[in-house]
């Protein structure tokens, strides 16, 4: 599910997230760190599940109103 961020040194950093709606990817290290305090991260069928911070907003309600993504 999560995507291997290399750093600038080209060594293998721990994963990014991967939004589940658009696949949006995290690139680069510093992004992945970012997107861990900005994107939504949840969980369905057992599986960690993360949304980008636009697919996040538009799907707000949903995501309150904790509708599976498949309603989305």
């Amino acid at each position: 599910m999560g995507l291997r961020v290399a750093s600038e040194a080209g060594a293998e950093g721990p994963p990014g997230p991967v939004c589940a709606t658009c696949g949006a990817r995290a690139s680069g290290a510093e992004e992945a760190a970012l997107a861990r305090l900005t994107w939504t991260r949840g969980s369905e069928g057992g599986r960690e599940v993360w949304t980008c911070g636009a697919c996040s907003r538009r799907h707000l309600r949903s995501i309150e109103g904790k509708l599976d993504s498949a309603w989305w």
